[in-house]
């Protein structure tokens, strides 16, 4: 089960990935960066959505199935357990790229 799927059940991966820079709603307002979605339309969850979509492309965050992703506002909150320190670290690396992302909370992880 990817990691999409497993956080949030029922949606799937975009064919393409949604035009962050410059989003809008259908009347024109601005979307904020961490608010796009996954088909670039307004969405609360925007930012956790698309980090989940960037670890489910990446071969050595696959099957971390003890890790979970959150937002608040623009900063990435993981939580659960990781098997190594390493692993945490390309995680953060990966959630840190992805546009609109402030920053990124591992507080809640533990490694083991």
């Amino acid at each position: 089960m990817g990691w999409l799927s497993r956080i949030f059940p029922g949606l799937k991966k975009p064919a393409t990935p949604p035009v962050v820079a410059n989003a809008t709603t259908p009347t024109g307002e601005s979307i904020p960066p961490a608010k796009v979605g996954l088909n670039g339309e307004f969405d609360e969850s925007g930012l956790a959505k698309r980090v989940v979509v960037a670890f489910d492309d990446d071969a050595q965050l696959d099957d971390i199935e003890t890790l979970w992703v959150a937002q608040l506002s623009g900063q990435v909150v993981l939580k659960g357990k990781v098997p190594s320190q390493a692993i945490l670290d390309k995680a953060v690396s990966v959630a840190s790229s992805v546009e609109g992302a402030a920053g990124v909370d591992t507080s809640g992880v533990t490694i083991g």
